[in-house]
C-alpha cells in the first residue's frame, strides 16, 4: 500500500523551507518537548490526551531532507501505537518556481485505523500551516493543552 504523501511548491529558497520545517512549534504544535533542529535530536509531540508521539531525527541533510523516525506513539484509535516505527520524511528540491517540498509519512497507509484522520491532519499542517509559515512567517499550529 502507498504511504500518505503530499507535495507543495513555494516561491522561497530551499534554505528558507528547511528552516521552517525544523521550527516545528511554529507550524505543528506548541506542545513539543525537545530539540527539533539537529541530527540525532529527539522530541515529543503531544495534543490533549489523544495524541503523543516521540520522534528521533534520523536523517538530516541541510536544505534537502529531514527524516523523523517515530520511536513511540499513542494515538486514540483502535491501534494506538500504529505510528511507532514509521518515518516522517521531508524532501526538498529546488525548482524554477522556488522549492518543492514532498512530505511522506512512510507507514501511514489506508489500512491504518487513523488513516483518514491523520491524512486530514497532515494535509492541513503541511499544505496550510507549514506553507503559511514559509510564505508569511506565521504558521497555524495547535495550541498547548490547557
Amino acid at each position: 500500500m502507498t504511504s500518505f504523501t503530499t507535495t507543495i511548491t513555494v516561491p522561497e529558497s530551499p534554505e528558507q523551507v528547511f528552516r521552517a520545517i525544523n521550527d516545528v512549534r511554529a507550524w505543528w504544535s506548541g506542545d513539543i518537548d525537545g530539540r527539533t533542529d539537529a541530527a540525532g535530536a529527539e522530541f515529543t509531540y503531544k495534543f490533549a490526551k489523544v495524541h503523543r508521539t516521540v520522534q528521533k531525527i534520523t536523517d538530516w541533510v541541510p536544505n534537502e531532507r529531514v527524516v523523523w523516525h517515530v520511536t513511540d506513539s499513542f494515538i486514540n484509535f483502535p491501534d494506538p501505537d500504529e505510528w511507532t516505527g514509521t518515518d516522517i520524511v521531508f524532501e526538498l528540491a529546488k525548482t524554477t518556481d522556488g522549492t518543492q517540498l514532498r512530505f511522506t509519512h512512510e507507514g501511514l497507509v489506508p489500512a491504518c485505523a487513523c488513516y483518514e484522520a491523520c491524512q486530514a491532519g497532515w494535509s492541513f499542517y503541511i499544505e496550510d500551516s507549514l506553507r503559511r509559515l514559509i510564505t508569511t512567517g506565521k504558521g497555524d499550529p495547535n495550541s498547548k493543552e490547557r
